[in-house]
């Protein structure tokens, strides 16, 4: 054994130099985040136990978080003052750069813009046959089911003054395009047939359109038909409270007729009267931005939108972004077909070059840097792919529902592969069979598209034992045969009441029968 260990010796007089816990100044006490961070995450930059956090975190009534999960910057923000620290967002500030690439505009450089209108009303009550003795063009003859299956946009010339119609869709299975219409519309004009009154779609019109806070103008359609009564029409609208401005109201009431040409020049002139009233202006002198009307996948030129310039000026060569796409207008198009090298506000145009096909109401952008394009995009997408995740994500059994699911038994749902030739039927019919839903049974559209269907979405089908439902489309190379090797069904419809018949019938199929003894 060797010699014991020596005991240092301490000085008289010297103090034995103590370790100190230090914490971080105060400008350096700051967590910086994305949009959101993982607890675990979050305890590691402020050097705190995870289990402490959850702790705070219970305590503030998010009983089933654990630390492997997200939490937003709020939340964040609660709990790292409690610990004295703050919270920095590092998160992507789109609006903000997009904000920073457009100017202000100065009050010299707005000039009056011609009115956005949308055309609203009650299936057959005569939208698309007023559009269309207004435009003198044959829009409303060879439609499946005489309704409008797309929103289009058409710029009217008259001695009145310019005015752009936005000509949306009447059945209230769209009624989300129909919201969509709405929000970029300055006036809308709702048509009512004069020997038919105020129907559930008219009443939905008007709801939208005060919700909107845009001014109303009542087209009274149908006058050279026997029955017509427009006083009748006026009486049953006011119940709504659209008081003719004849009887002291301020709605505008104009009688027309889509077929005879009668009363056409007067909407006009409401219309261009109203637009003086409302002082629309725009600064043509700048990066154009406005809204997608609708995009479709055309089998020759590639993805193709129509869009409305709604401020500055939109050029063939520009770098556009537009929801989770970006490209270069390669080419652009009038409402008559015509190529055009630029738009101005209020204009609408079809436009080629965006890689893909953004969704109808998205808000497309000029931009001047490619960089900056890609970001935008890379960060919208992100953000879908996060909220598609979160919607997707498995739901586990928790005791607070365990006994609704044994009360239950299994739960039953139509699941749906949905096809359509537009993004904006996609949209709305997806809307509209998920309303369809009902407590035994649920509809469940697990994908929606655009595009022929593909052997693709027949395997999704497969894989989820759902129906595939193509609107206005048809399988495309292999993928008929596949379907019927794999027992797929699929159903293709070009009337959208038949596609909403058919699902019905599907649910009240699956419903259990309902035993009665005698």
């Amino acid at each position: 054994m060797g010699p014991p260990p020596r005991k240092r010796q301490v000085a008289a007089g010297k103090k034995v130099k103590q370790t100190q816990l230090t914490t971080p100044a105060e400008h350096k006490r700051v967590v910086r985040m994305a949009e959101s961070i993982t607890v675990s995450d979050l305890a590691r930059e402020m050097g705190i136990k995870g289990n402490e956090v959850v702790k705070r975190l219970w305590g503030l009534g998010m009983m089933g978080i654990n630390i492997n999960q997200s939490i937003d910057q709020d939340t964040a923000s609660l709990i790292a003052n409690e610990f004295g620290w703050a919270i920095e967002s590092k998160a992507f500030r789109e609006q903000e750069l997009l904000d920073a690439t457009e100017e202000v505009d100065a009050p010299e450089d707005l000039v009056p813009r011609a009115p956005v209108v949308t055309i609203m009303g009650h299936v057959d009550h005569g939208k698309t046959s007023l559009l269309d003795s207004i435009r003198k063009a044959k829009v409303a003859e060879g439609e499946a089911g005489g309704i409008t299956q797309h929103i289009g946009a058409y710029k009217v010339h008259s001695d009145k003054g310019d005015v752009t119609f936005l000509d949306t869709p009447g059945h209230e299975a769209f009624t989300l395009m129909r919201a969509r219409g709405a929000k970029m519309t300055d006036i809308v004009v709702l048509v009512v047939a004069a020997d038919d009154g105020p129907m559930p779609q008219t009443i939905e019109a008007i709801n939208h359109a005060k919700a909107a806070e845009v001014p109303l103008v009542v087209a009274v359609n149908k006058i050279d038909k026997p029955g017509a009564d427009p006083a009748k029409i006026r009486q049953k609208m006011m119940e709504y409270g659209l008081v003719p401005e004849e009887l002291g109201g301020e709605t505008i009431y104009v009688d027309v007729s889509a077929k005879t040409k009668q009363g056409i020049d007067k909407l006009l002139e409401m219309l261009a009267l109203q637009t003086e009233l409302l002082e629309l202006k725009a600064n043509p002198n700048k990066a154009g931005r406005g809204h997608i009307v609708e995009a479709r996948l055309d089998r020759n030129r590639g993805p193709i939108s129509s869009v409305l310039v709604e401020s500055g000026t939109l050029r063939v060569g520009d770098l556009v972004v537009a929801g989770g796409f970006s490209g270069k207008v390669r080419a652009m198009m009038d409402d008559n077909g015509k190529p055009v090298q630029l738009a101005g506000p209020s204009t609408p145009v079809e436009i080629l070059g965006i890689d893909g096909v953004p969704e109808a109401g998205d808000t497309f952008n000029v931009v001047t840097d490619d960089k900056l394009a890609k970001q935008i995009v890379e960060h919208r997408r992100d953000a879908r792919r996060s909220r598609e995740a979160a919607a997707s994500a498995p739901r586990g059994v928790s005791l607070e529902n365990i006994l609704d699911k044994i009360r239950e038994g299994e739960v039953k749902e139509v699941k749906i592969v949905l096809k359509a030739d537009v993004q904006g039927s996609a949209q709305a019919l997806s809307a509209a069979l998920s309303k369809l839903s009902t407590p035994t049974v649920g509809v469940n559209v697990i994908t929606s598209g655009v595009g022929g269907i593909t052997e693709s979405d027949v395997t999704l089908a497969k894989a989820s034992s759902a129906i595939v439902i193509g609107f206005n489309v048809r399988p495309a190379g292999k993928s008929q045969g596949l379907a019927e090797q794999e027992g797929v069904d699929i159903k293709l419809y070009q009337v959208i009441y038949d596609a909403i018949d058919d699902v019905k019938k599907a649910m009240v199929g699956m419903l259990a029968p309902v035993e009665r003894e005698k």
